[in-house]
């Protein structure tokens, strides 16, 4: 028994079920949250090591053998999300613990939590379609609960628009399965990659193609169909905006790149075109309308549309250089934009707003704050040294390579704009003197101690580290990531551990 496989979805599982058996008490959900998120991410570097170790890491659940029964396949790459899954929900139960109120705990904040990153690991690690469906529908469901805790009138706003677009895509999906099941009999991907290249009608497989496209785009908050994202990433607490910044449309990139480079690579010229370009306006459009709010989580939602761009666009490009980019991209979002996140939640906590009118004076009286924000924020923009430039670096390298000129510059262009949007930010928030409201603040201006501090520094204080740390080393993660490109644009390797392995 494979028993590395399956902790990074038993440990929250288990986690999420304590939370409820210990409902009552307050204390015990908190420290489960720190202690089940911890144990989880190092269940997935166990993970790691397994796959590194041997290529692919394959169980077939139940006993019953791919084709046929339900396969967990976790190849680099998923290993790689599954770390960072398990990684960034570690540093955001920290941070809960001094920001999620007890109201939010009440209606069952910490269950929910376990829940969804137990679906978002299942979505990295399964080997068909229909359980990715399923998976799908667990965090589904965690993420819209989430969202409306507390049931303010703006969350349900957000809510709405976000549940409405994503059960579109999922009724698309599941759509999608059941052609699949029909013109192939089977659902396992690996088996779906070995039959399709068999038939002859390619313009149902295309047809095929567009719906998972189309699905798993509005996922990923992908262009034209992202409006769900800011609408409502900037309403639950700033924990839940976090946790939602690294994993909610990650685990939609990661269906984009499995499908489109295991099954269908059989028109790249039609599919990645429009994944191309979808991801270049993706790029402009977020980046616009970030440019245009003034409220700091609306703004840092925009630029999550804008940075998922980037990753739609280097799975277009389809080189070996823009899927290293890609991923390169993948992980610094998810460290970057949800740092921020965190960044605006302790400035609300000093200041008690996010409209950046009524911020000002922290880089005076809080400098590591400004500090912190400002190595995020530099990231975000492509600055080197920093782990930002590396992924942004590549994506455009590669673009320019393949001779996809104008989406190279539009990379560079939006690259100018995010800056610009931080600068703003810093100018606002940062720079300016202290609004006078908030002059009196004696928590803010440190007369009066905060002893949750520490926990709202720490996991930035550990974001901030890994960001230089990756961008001033960043050959030995170009290394497995290339390793696991390698393994991306072989797909017979992928079919071979799924189907040709001793039984």
């Amino acid at each position: 028994m494979r028993l590395e496989i399956f902790l990074p979805i038993l440990i929250p599982l288990l986690a999420g079920t304590l939370s409820l058996a210990l409902w009552r008490s307050r204390t015990a959900q908190r420290w489960l949250g720190v202690i089940g998120t911890g144990a989880m991410f190092a269940s997935a570097l166990w993970l790691l090591r397994s796959t590194i170790e041997e290529g692919h890491v394959v169980v077939d659940v139940g006993g019953w053998t791919a084709p046929f029964g339900i396969t967990l396949v976790v190849d680099l790459l998923a290993a790689i999300m599954v770390v960072m899954t398990g990684f960034m929900s570690f540093m955001v139960a920290i941070y809960s613990l001094a920001t999620i109120s007890e109201g939010h705990e009440r209606f069952g904040y910490y269950p929910l939590m376990h829940l969804l990153i137990a679906g978002v690991a299942g979505g990295f690690m399964t080997g068909d379609v229909f359980n990715l469906f399923v998976w799908f529908e667990i965090l589904l469901l965690a993420s819209f609960a989430m969202l409306t805790l507390g049931g303010e009138r703006a969350q349900m706003e957000g809510a709405i628009k976000y549940v409405t677009l994503n059960l579109f895509a999922s009724t698309l999906f599941l759509a999608a399965v059941g052609l699949t099941y029909g013109m192939l009999g089977t659902l396992n991907m690996a088996d779906i990659a070995d039959k399709v290249g068999q038939l002859e009608d390619t313009g149902m497989i295309t047809v095929l193609a567009m719906m998972y496209m189309v699905a798993f785009g509005i996922k990923a908050a992908a262009f034209p169909l992202f409006f769900w994202l800011p609408a409502s990433y900037h309403t639950p607490p700033v924990a839940v905006s976090a946790l939602f910044a690294a994993l909610l449309t990650k685990i939609g990139v990661y269906a984009l790149f499995r499908v489109f480079t295991l099954i269908f690579n059989h028109d790249p010229e039609f599919t990645h075109g429009l994944i191309l370009w979808g991801g270049a306006l993706g790029m402009i459009t977020g980046v616009l309308g970030a440019a245009a709010q003034f409220e700091f989580r609306r703004i840092l939602a925009f630029h999550s549309v804008s940075q998922i761009g980037y990753m739609i666009a280097a799975l277009g490009i389809m080189t070996p250089l823009a899927l290293i980019g890609g991923i390169f991209y993948v992980v610094h979002h998810m460290i970057v934009k949800s740092a921020l996140f965190l960044v605006s939640g302790v400035t609300y906590r000093f200041l008690g707003s996010h409209e950046l009118k009524d911020l000002g004076g922290v880089y005076r009286q809080r400098p590591g704050v400004a500090v912190l924000f400002l190595i995020q924020a530099l990231a975000l923009a492509g600055i080197p040294p920093l782990f930002g430039f590396v992924a942004k670096f590549a994506v455009i390298r590669a673009g320019i390579e393949a001779g996809e000129y104008a989406v190279a510059g539009i990379g560079l262009f939006v690259g100018l704009l995010t800056l610009y949007s931080m600068i703003k930010i810093w100018a606002e928030v940062f720079w300016k003197k202290i609004p006078e409201h908030v002059e009196e603040n004696d928590r803010f201006t440190g007369r009066q101690a905060d002893p949750e501090l520490w926990m709202l520094y720490l996991p930035l204080g550990i974001l901030a580290v890994a960001t230089v740390t990756l961008g001033l080393m960043a050959q030995p993660f170009y290394e497995l990531v290339e390793m696991a490109v390698e393994q991306l644009l072989e797909p017979e390797r992928y079919i071979e551990a799924v189907l040709g392995r001793d039984q």
